[in-house]
């Protein structure tokens, strides 16, 4: 498999491609706008054709490179199945599996930071049949979780994002490695590490909010920071509502 973490200190978000080389298949997730030439750029290096560009939920925190690097790439630009947009994407569902060459991809729905949040577990069969890491979106960080506010209604998401974690994510292996969509600096969750990788036992060991109770959790996450600047113009752009100002 060819891995490439895309990370962007300034914001502390990351993006990832990913695939199998010998066959020639990647994707790309939560591409920046920034960067669309460079990830084709990349693919094409490695004899790769990007396939699949997916956000692992709308974004609300910076603009997504998705639609247009799905454009220029001729490839599937997916989202979850509920995702709210104007824009056409190709749904994903929970447990659906994407081919990749030799990669695959399971797709996990954990709604709570936004309702249409995904996980997406990635395998490599010529390593073997066990997965080899998650990337957990804006939904798991190393050593914090996302926000639930964004959306409103923060309690019941709160709540949801509770249940996404611990009955998608912590039921997976322990060596599974995780590959978050932000670290410290980002303004999608509190107490972030600059670390931008984990894997779930760590997380299970050191992460302060997956020991607390459901009721002691949804408490902890009720007293958020700052929504990020721009947000609504943000999100309606990443909906397809509002067309970006060049």
């Amino acid at each position: 498999m060819i891995f490439k973490p895309y990370y962007y200190f300034d914001t502390g978000c990351a993006a990832y491609l990913f695939g199998c080389g010998g066959l020639g298949k990647c994707a790309v997730v939560d591409a920046h706008e920034e960067d669309v030439d460079n990830y084709i750029a990349f693919a094409t290096s490695k004899g790769m054709r990007i396939t699949h560009v997916i956000d692992t939920h709308v974004h609300a925190d910076h603009r997504s490179g998705g639609p247009a690097l799905a454009r220029k790439a001729d490839a599937a630009y997916c989202l979850y199945e509920s995702a709210n947009v104007a824009h056409p994407f190709e749904p994903l569902t929970d447990g659906q599996e994407i081919e990749l060459g030799n990669t695959r991809v399971k797709v996990l729905h954990t709604p709570g930071h936004t309702p249409e949040s995904v996980c997406l577990v990635v395998t490599d069969l010529r390593r073997g049949e066990d997965p080899w890491f998650v990337l957990t979106g804006d939904t798991l960080f190393v050593g914090a979780v996302g926000r639930p506010d964004l959306p409103g209604r923060v309690r019941e998401n709160a709540g949801e994002l509770h249940d996404s974690i611990h009955e998608k994510l912590l039921t997976l292996p322990g060596d599974l490695e995780v590959y978050p969509g932000h670290f410290a600096g980002s303004a999608c969750g509190a107490g972030m590490s600059g670390k931008p990788s984990s894997t779930i036992a760590f997380e299970k060991r050191w992460n302060p909010l997956l020991s607390k109770s459901r009721e002691a959790f949804v408490d902890a996450l009720s007293d958020v920071p700052p929504k990020p600047a721009a947000m609504e113009q943000i999100l309606r752009i990443n909906q397809g509502r509002e067309a970006p100002a060049r």
